[in-house]
């Protein structure tokens, strides 16, 4: 791609000139002949209706986080998430102009992690782990009853494909993901990240149901469950501020007996490591 005409001077700057200063790119101009048409592709998009002044008042907090604006650019894609259930192009346009960068640059980070969904995501988002441990305990299995469960045999469910309309109470978004993390209590699946640990074909698929029918099941570990713009809003960085509600709605236990089994074992038996050798970095020696 050629250098653009008007190159902005390095260093903090306003948003507007970093995507004004394509507006000459022959490359530009070539995908958009019309003069007028590039001018539309390069201007905001229509966010306005879409994040309130609530949502750009929280963007402001995220980015208050930071010493340099750009460094907010993940939580932000959860905020956007948190409104929309998923990145669409005016969710980029809304973090592009706000942190100095590049719809292109804030795609492609979206477009780098799962987590960042560009299709709408329904009420609710559940991720079997298919990776090797969990396929081989059965991940692959109930992944594949999930699919014709919440689809049908004839035309099952599709990665990040839902079941119902987008956003609308019931709907779930099935996934499958690599490893989850929690390879001691497989085979594993989260409902927006939260874990329901040691599953099997029949579990999961009552656990679908309950969803459908707008009841939310305790996970196995970490918090009460929401729906997923809920968790979207907590991996934003906003939480509860009262100590009593935070507790009910996020705080929940993290481990589970399998994990510790093996720390439990070695308290019992007086076992302990070896104390770390206190050996200098070789830089240092050199010196």
């Amino acid at each position: 791609m050629t250098h653009p005409t008007e190159v902005p001077e390095p260093g903090p700057r306003d948003a507007e000139t970093t995507h004004m200063a394509a507006a000459g790119d022959t490359d530009v101009v070539g995908i958009a002949p019309d003069p007028a048409l590039a001018e539309g592709i390069l201007a905001d998009a229509p966010a306005a209706d879409i994040f309130d002044a609530g949502t750009e008042q929280r963007a402001q907090e995220i980015i208050a986080r930071y010493p340099v604006a750009r460094s907010a650019l993940l939580p932000m894609l959860h905020l956007v998430q948190s409104v929309q259930g998923y990145v669409s192009q005016e969710g980029i346009a809304f973090c592009a102009r706000r942190l100095d960068l590049s719809d292109a640059e804030v795609s492609a980070v979206a477009t780098f992690y799962t987590m960042y969904k560009r299709r709408p995501c329904g009420e609710h988002l559940v991720s079997v782990c298919t990776n090797t441990l969990c396929a081989a305990l059965g991940g692959d299995e109930i992944y594949r009853k999930l699919q014709t469960h919440l689809g049908s045999a004839e035309k099952p469910l599709g990665h990040e494909e839902t079941a119902g309309t987008p956003g609308e109470p019931g709907s779930i978004t099935l996934e499958h993901a690599e490893c989850l993390a929690a390879c001691d209590l497989g085979p594993v699946l989260q409902v927006n990240y939260e874990y329901f640990d040691n599953q099997t074909p029949e579990k999961a698929v009552a656990l679908v149901d309950a969803l459908q029918a707008g009841k939310k099941p305790g996970p196995t570990r970490g918090a009460p469950l929401s729906d997923f713009k809920g968790a979207e809003l907590q991996l934003a960085g906003f939480f509860p501020e009262d100590e009593a509600t935070y507790r009910a709605d996020v705080d929940g236990p993290s481990q589970a007996v399998e994990t510790l089994r093996g720390a439990q074992l070695a308290a019992d038996r007086g076992w302990t490591a070896p104390g770390a050798q206190d050996v200098p970095l070789p830089e240092l020696e050199k010196k």
